[in-house]
């Protein structure tokens, strides 16, 4: 009795409305296809074909579709319409860099909810799906996968560090249990990584409050249970970088086994040759004139006051170091200081447009990048090779910060004058630590051990070898398999 042959296999990627949870996920895509490529060509030539079913949102699709313009037609991208009339938020919002204000990342996020109907009436006109991978904000999207028996991966965007640290301070109560700490700025050692020495700031205060209730900490709630009934987690690192931390995670009972499959950013496609924007012909004079330039970006949804701004501009002035800013405003008109670009015109550019951050982070010329510390931007350092000057705004950037820091030592930190996430930081501040960067012992010992890091990145994903390969090689086997069995019974 013949079988026929099973079908191939398909993935549904549902991405959450960020792009810094967008990026690393349609990464993840490219990585999806390279890899059962390289199984193909090893195998005798017998395809194990697979196709991606991509869903977002129309706002979104254009992103998507022209960041995967050179992928095969083995990805399909799906919109689904986005809610409106959601309170606060205007009209055809729909992605978070866009939102007023962050404050509003609560009720956006639940409208999300709202695709839940369509997204499931869409999957059943779909081929069988082998496995989804939704990203963790979008909680209500395992309730989708459960009732088309499909397995789900949750993904974050984030490493192994940050929620290992999470873990151990709720455990221990570490900031819940009365009397423990008397400040948010006082240091204290967390219980599971005695050399580790936390401050309440450096955590998100919804996980840090006595009295755990409200909107934001409901919506928590309900993105944590969800991941944990998941059948794993997708991790954008590589267990090189953090072994100890992803060590700690497979050890915690109850939780969904992490994937580290990454470092997904050295899957991305080399540029095609064409007409350099004016900020890469810039930094190619720089190179010219052995020029060492420091890369400066927040991210799409760092919010920065302009009193705030006028210190990073007078501080980048002071330090006499060459810059490229990324800065997405008129930095003039916001701070106040007219005729900074001109003063700052020979070693100093400032960039309004959306950039190819990982080109630039390539490029020979730059030898350091000022970041708030979002996980794709310092991964993206790490990899090419660049040491930092952390300066972490919100979410899990201060543990990103320490990570990079105090466990990689890739890198330096900002510090604010109170010691809180949210504090001042001086032109003097700024101006010390670019020079410390990136001209001081420190800067040449971040420089130096960032190199080896990167060596290491690389070796990860290496074909058959690399711990993240094979880490992607065992998911696959484990959740395709899965699938087959159920096809043939």
């Amino acid at each position: 009795m013949s079988v026929s042959p099973l079908p191939p296999h398909h993935v549904v990627l549902f991405p959450y409305m960020s792009k810094g949870h967008t990026i690393p996920l349609l990464q993840f895509a490219r990585l999806l296809l390279r890899h059962r490529r390289v199984i193909s060509s090893s195998n005798d030539g017998e395809e194990p074909s697979m196709s991606i079913t991509i869903f977002t949102t129309p706002q979104n699709q254009p992103f998507v579709s022209n960041f995967l313009s050179d992928a095969t037609p083995t990805i399909k991208i799906i919109s689904l319409p986005f809610p409106e009339n959601i309170a606060g938020i205007p009209p055809g919002v729909e992605s978070t860099d866009k939102l007023p204000s962050m404050s509003l990342y609560v009720p956006f996020t639940r409208a999300t909810k709202s695709l839940q109907p369509l997204f499931e009436e869409t999957l059943k006109n779909l081929p069988r799906v082998t496995f989804m991978v939704s990203d963790g904000f979008l909680w209500w999207t395992l309730d989708s996968a459960a009732k088309f028996q499909i397995p789900r991966l949750a993904f974050f965007g984030m490493n192994s560090y940050a929620p290992a640290l999470y873990k151990s301070i709720s455990v221990h109560q570490l900031f819940t249990k009365p009397g423990i700490v008397k400040s948010d700025t006082e240091p204290v050692t967390v219980p599971d990584f005695p050399w580790i020495r936390v401050k309440k700031c450096d955590f998100d205060p919804v996980c840090t409050e006595p009295d755990q209730s409200g909107p934001e900490f409901d919506l928590l709630i309900d993105q944590l249970m969800s991941t944990a009934k998941s059948r794993g987690v997708i991790v954008n690192s590589f267990y090189e970088l953090e072994s100890t931390f992803v060590d700690y995670r497979l050890g915690c009972k109850g939780e969904p086994k992490p994937w580290c499959v990454g470092p997904l950013c050295l899957v991305n496609p080399l540029k095609p040759e064409g007409v350099k924007p004016s900020w890469i012909v810039w930094l190619d004079r720089k190179r010219e004139e052995r020029c060492p330039v420091l890369y400066v970006a927040f991210g799409t949804q760092a919010e920065i006051s302009n009193e705030q701004l006028k210190e990073i501009a007078l501080g980048l002035e002071d330090s006499k170091v060459s810059f490229l800013w990324v800065a997405r405003m008129n930095v003039e008109e916001m701070t106040g200081e007219l005729g900074f670009e001109k003063r700052v015109k020979q070693h100093g550019m400032i960039v309004r447009d959306w950039v190819d951050q990982w080109e630039i982070l390539q490029h020979e010329s730059v030898k350091g990048f000022l970041s708030h510390c979002g996980w794709n931007s310092a991964q993206e350092s790490i990899c090419a090779g660049i040491p930092l000057l952390a300066w972490p705004m919100m979410a899990e950037q201060p543990l990103n910060a320490k990570l990079v820091v105090e466990e990689l030592k890739v890198g330096v930190r900002i510090e604010t004058e109170d010691g809180t996430l949210k504090g001042f930081v001086s032109r003097e501040e700024v101006s010390q630590k670019v020079k410390e960067l990136m001209e001081g012992e420190m800067g040449k010992t971040a420089r130096k051990n960032v190199k080896e890091y990167a060596e290491k990145a690389r070796k990860a994903l290496a074909q058959g070898t690399g711990s993240s390969w094979k880490n992607l090689n065992s998911l696959l086997e484990e959740v395709c398999k899965s699938r087959e069995t159920n096809d043939v019974n």
